[in-house]
């Protein structure tokens, strides 16, 4: 018995040999791209890419699937990476534990990839990885902010120019509109207003000028939005 046995009496073979096939770049394995990257391994997804230059700290325990005591201190990549090979042995994962330069961005993306999840928290590693996609005309789904807000259920997925209520989406497409990308990218986002008062300013390190609070469920529902739309895209193919 196939331990995908329930995803092939939904997917069938043919979908279930699609998403075998399929090669996955996730970048940024915080609270969103570590839910995603688990989703899309347990959808049977055999070759992952996994981008982050982090690692766990007590902060990360609220939101982030692999933090726990245990982990403080480790590697966010190393620790996911081995997550998901003990849900699927046969997985095939390249680890590059490391911040996405601008360069770096551009040699990481290839058209290797059916897809790039975008899961980055800060503004201009994410604006890079997107020029980058576009640039080499790879497709890309990003995650907006998930930070300052509660509902669930205002949770859309729509090109990034149809985005709302959202600073961090505000501020990308406007940087991104100077490096002449204006569509193609889709985009996570919540419609939900921004809870202000839970707005932190920061000391600017790690391209972080400023955070807001978070739920323990919300970065995990982006991720799920990622993910879904990805499998999906991939099963439709």
């Amino acid at each position: 018995m196939s331990w995908l046995e329930r995803t092939e009496l939904l997917v069938q073979k043919e979908g279930i040999e699609k998403l075998k096939k399929a090669n996955i770049l996730v970048v940024g394995l915080g609270g969103v791209g570590s839910y995603a990257a688990e989703f899309i391994a347990r959808a049977g997804v055999q070759k992952i890419t996994l981008v982050d230059g982090d690692v766990f700290d007590e902060t990360n325990k609220n939101r982030q699937l692999p933090a726990l005591d245990s982990t403080i201190g480790k590697s966010k990549a190393q620790v996911l990476a081995s997550r998901l090979k003990d849900i699927n042995k046969d997985i095939e994962l390249v680890v590059l534990e490391e911040f996405l330069s601008p360069e770096r961005a551009y040699e990481i993306v290839s058209k290797e990839f059916d897809y790039v999840l975008d899961c980055i928290d800060s503004i201009t590693p994410k604006v890079n990885l997107i020029v980058a996609a576009r640039r080499k005309k790879v497709k890309i789904i990003s995650s907006m902010g998930a930070g300052g807000k509660l509902d669930v259920t205002k949770i859309k997925v729509a090109d990034i120019g149809k985005t709302k209520n959202c600073t961090m989406a505000r501020i990308l497409r406007k940087r991104l509109k100077e490096r002449k990308v204006n569509k193609g990218v889709k985009a996570v986002f919540s419609e939900e207003i921004q809870i202000s008062k839970s707005l932190k300013i920061t000391d600017g390190t790690n391209f972080k000028k400023s955070y807001y609070g978070t739920i323990s469920y919300m970065p995990a529902a982006f991720g799920l939005q990622a993910a879904a739309y990805v499998i999906n895209y991939i099963l439709k193919k």
